[in-house]
């Protein structure tokens, strides 16, 4: 039995290759799968369900399809945090909070997206907080969908500007929010995204911190089992 685990796919209409990477991954997925975790980013920008691109609703039928015999988490990611249960619902997708703890194969993980852990950068953080409240989002759901459709490119090309002059310390996670995330949570695993980094990083008390890939020249996929966890690259096939 395996359980598999993606995130930071960053899909859109752009890169039709990554779309095909992850419609062969879900065609290949083993029978005895147990379950398939997408740790946020699934999506490259979202603006909202009812704002959904053809190649979007496509991959909502493509897993729908799969949901039927393989049960989906999905916890937001930073670039599509305001996927909603319209969308989850057309997926066959569990929307999940953004910590979330489960017990796999006799162990205990905490599941996040991973950008919550990046508490150096301080700017983002604050918009983070914005963001996540509740009034903030039915505003900008309500907005018309043009003006939608303006912030969220505005919001990615000030964050794409602004990256480039951040060093690569402050972009990644910091090791005291690991390490007060693990104890709060009284994990012994954490699987996460958002930095890019695949890695299984060993840490203090036999505890690891497993960081799954993005998909922007290759797949990463980390299958977990009762044998531990094997952190996979997928190349791309023309």
């Amino acid at each position: 039995m395996h359980t598999f685990f993606v995130g930071d796919l960053h899909l859109s209409a752009n890169r039709p290759d990554i779309t095909q990477a992850f419609s062969q991954f879900l065609d290949n997925l083993p029978s005895d799968t147990d379950a398939l975790y997408i740790l946020g980013d699934l999506f490259d920008v979202w603006v909202g369900d009812d704002l959904a691109e053809p190649f979007a609703l496509d991959i909502a039928d493509k897993l729908k399809i799969i949901s039927i015999k393989v049960p989906i988490y999905f916890i937001h990611g930073n670039r599509d945090f305001l996927v909603g249960k319209a969308y989850a619902k057309r997926s066959g997708m569990t929307l999940l909070p953004e910590v979330k703890k489960i017990t796999l194969y006799g162990n205990t993980y905490v599941l996040l997206h991973g950008d919550s852990l990046c508490t150096l950068d301080k700017s983002y953080q604050r918009f983070r907080t914005f963001r996540n409240w509740a009034w903030a989002k039915w505003i900008y759901n309500h907005l018309p969908k043009k003006t939608r459709l303006n912030i969220a490119l505005n919001l990615r090309k000030n964050s794409q500007n602004v990256n480039q002059h951040k060093s690569m310390a402050i972009m990644d996670v910091e090791p005291k929010a690991v390490d007060e995330l693990l104890r709060k949570t009284q994990s012994q695993f954490m699987i996460h995204g958002h930095t890019h980094r695949p890695n299984i990083h060993s840490l203090k008390h036999n505890k690891q911190r497993i960081v799954v890939g993005d998909w922007y020249d290759q797949g990463s996929v980390l299958k977990l089992s009762n044998k531990g966890a094997d952190l996979q690259a997928l190349p791309f096939v023309n």
